[in-house]
C-alpha cells in the first residue's frame, strides 16, 4: 500500500544529525514502527507513506546514518501535516456522507446525524436505521480519504439496507474504490495483530 506518498528532493545542505538513537521531534508523530528502506537506484529523493500501523520511509542507499534519522524527522512531520488537513470535524463529516449519498446512492440515503466517536476500537463504523445515525472510530482520522469515503458509505448503505447480502454489497459496487480500501483497512488490522519484534540494539 502506498497511499498519498510523500516525496522530497534531498537538500544540498547537511545540518548536523540528531543524538544517536533519536528521532528528532517524532514524539506523537507516528502511529506505531518505522521502517526506513535504502534503494541503490534512489538518487535524490525520500518518500515516506503508512502501512499498516507503521512508517515507511523510503531514501538512497548512501546516505548515512545522521542523514537517514535527520530524514525520517523530516518525512515524519510532514506525514503528520499532512495527515491533519485531512481530519473533518462532525460538521464536514456530515456534509461529506450528504455528497457521498448523493453521488453513488442516488441520494437516497439521509442521516440524521454523522460524527465522530472514540470508544469504537473494534469496528471502523456503526449505524443506527431507526435513528438514522452514522458513527465513525476516531481511528480513521489522518487515513486516506478514500479509506474514510468507503467506510462513510458503508454506513450510509446501511440505512438503506441493514445486513450485509447481495443487495448491499451491489450498492457499494457503484464506489470505484471499495476493494481498494476493504484492502488497506485489513491490511491495518493484520498490521496491528503482528507481535512487537525484539530490539535490535543494546538496552
Amino acid at each position: 500500500m502506498s497511499a498519498d506518498p510523500l516525496n522530497s528532493p534531498e537538500p544540498s545542505h547537511h545540518g548536523p544529525g540528531p543524538v544517536p538513537g533519536a528521532v528528532p521531534g517524532a514524539a506523537g508523530r507516528e502511529p506505531g514502527a518505522v521502517e526506513v528502506r535504502r534503494s541503490s537506484r534512489r538518487r535524490r529523493t525520500v518518500s515516506a507513506y503508512r502501512e499498516g500501523g507503521r512508517t515507511v520511509v523510503l531514501i538512497p542507499a548512501r546516505m548515512s546514518e545522521d542523514e537517514e534519522r535527520r530524514w525520517v524527522g523530516v518525512m515524519l512531520d510532514k506525514l503528520a501535516a499532512q495527515e491533519s488537513r485531512r481530519m473533518l470535524d462532525d460538521g464536514e463529516l456530515a456534509e461529506r456522507a450528504v455528497r457521498l449519498s448523493r453521488q453513488y446512492l442516488q441520494d437516497r440515503a439521509r442521516p440524521a446525524s454523522v460524527r465522530w466517536v472514540t470508544n469504537q476500537n473494534t469496528r471502523w463504523g456503526s449505524c443506527t436505521p431507526a435513528e438514522r445515525s452514522i458513527r465513525l472510530s476516531h481511528r480513521l482520522q489522518g487515513m486516506p480519504e478514500y479509506v474514510v469515503d468507503y467506510v462513510l458509505l458503508h454506513e450510509l448503505a446501511h440505512l438503506l439496507v441493514p445486513g450485509h447480502g447481495p443487495r448491499f454489497w451491489r450498492l457499494l459496487d457503484a464506489y470505484p474504490r471499495t476493494e481498494r480500501a476493504r484492502g488497506f483497512l485489513e491490511g491495518v488490522v493484520a498490521a496491528e495483530r503482528l507481535p512487537n519484534l525484539p530490539c535490535d540494539q543494546d538496552e
